[in-house]
């Protein structure tokens, strides 16, 4: 089922969660036996704002709809309004909390009142998905031709390059209809870091960012309208988050890993890519690419921005409290929605961070 983005909004405005009864306890896929949820205050009804990325926003709502049975005094309104959207409000302090695809950069970090940690959430993939009706087995592409085709030099289904890794497949003699993000976006980030590490004419000529020039194809806004532009426009060929191609039943593009090997974009395939690469100090890094012959090459983790000292007491204890939900119970609900839950490493790097957090130079957990 396809949601529009004014239902999208609608819905991520309705949903509210809240505290006057202790989260279950049981066990956590990510860090094996679950840590016990703090227990939000008993304080009056706290309002939290969130915005920014659109790639996780399935799995958001969902946490925030679970959250809500366990504690409904507390509301969290999300919009999914883009990374860089995000990144804008939480600096701006117009939100409570932010959400990234693609990590805050120096500049963007400087502009902030206040020191801001990244947390992971959870991981993810960008697929390609297609709409071409005469293929009827999943397309493979490697990944110096996807370059090409978003460089405009691959321009026909039924290329040659295309048609040396798709053996049998019946590909049609049409132009290759290319969409892409025209807002600022994570999930744009994490796709040009993908194609600046696999093709030195696209680092040399576009580069990697949440907004770029793209040099050929059609933009819409958000994983909801590249989605709908792939749904509705024969031929097409986009680049979204994989819980948007699954709930939308599109077709997903099989990708040649570093190791050679086309690899569709399972949870498996998410979490071999997170388990080839350390995670730093700081709680963000690059999964594009990873080693292994398992990896699916287009994956990566969102964070959600919050600030390490908050303003107000009452929101920073209700942050703190549902981050620590988020990053145990949470992951209960992650793959059935397409993403892979965090490394048990992660997780307890994020505790770590999570206990850092203060109001007024006081621990919030």
């Amino acid at each position: 089922m396809f949601f529009g983005r004014r239902e999208l909004l609608v819905l991520a405005a309705g949903l509210s969660f809240a505290c006057n009864k202790p989260a279950p306890s049981g066990d956590n896929k990510a860090g094996g036996a679950a840590a016990p949820a703090p227990v939000p205050s008993q304080a009056g009804p706290i309002t939290l704002n969130g915005a920014g990325a659109t790639f996780p926003y399935p799995l958001y709502s969902k946490w925030i709809s679970e959250y809500n049975k366990q504690f409904p005094n507390i509301r969290i309104n999300y919009q999914s309004i883009g990374s860089g959207g995000g990144i804008r409000q939480i600096v701006a302090g117009t939100v409570d909390f932010g959400a990234t695809d693609a990590p805050m950069k120096d500049d963007e970090a400087k502009q902030a009142p206040g020191k801001l940690f990244h947390i992971p959430a959870t991981i993810g993939a960008v697929v390609m998905s297609y709409s071409v009706p005469e293929i009827t087995e999943p397309l493979k592409l490697s990944s110096d031709v996807l370059a090409d085709i978003y460089l405009g030099k691959v321009k026909k289904w039924n290329d040659p390059k295309i048609a040396a890794d798709n053996k049998g497949a019946k590909l049609p003699a049409k132009d290759i209809g290319v969409a892409y993000r025209t807002d600022g976006s994570g999930t744009t980030n994490v796709y040009t870091d993908y194609l600046s590490s696999v093709s030195a004419e696209w680092k040399d000529k576009v580069g990697a960012g949440k907004s770029v020039k793209w040099p050929v194809g059609l933009g819409a806004k958000g994983n909801e309208g590249v989605t709908g532009q792939i749904k509705t426009t024969p031929y097409t060929i986009g680049y979204i988050e994989r819980a948007y191609a699954t709930q939308n039943k599109l077709p997903m593009v099989e990708l040649k890993n570093k190791s050679g090997k086309f690899i569709a974009p399972t949870t498996a395939a998410m979490s071999a890519a997170a388990d080839g690469v350390e995670m730093p100090a700081e709680l963000y890094v690059s999964l594009v690419n990873s080693t292994g012959e398992a990896a699916y090459p287009i994956s990566g983790y969102t964070y959600l921005l919050v600030y390490a000292d908050a303003k107000d007491s009452a929101k920073g204890e209700a942050i703190a409290k549902y981050l620590w939900w988020a990053e145990h119970d949470g992951q209960q609900y992650v793959e059935a929605l397409d993403y892979a839950p965090l490394p048990a490493k992660v997780v307890g790097l994020v505790e770590a961070r999570l206990k850092e957090l203060t109001a007024g130079g006081k621990k919030l957990l």
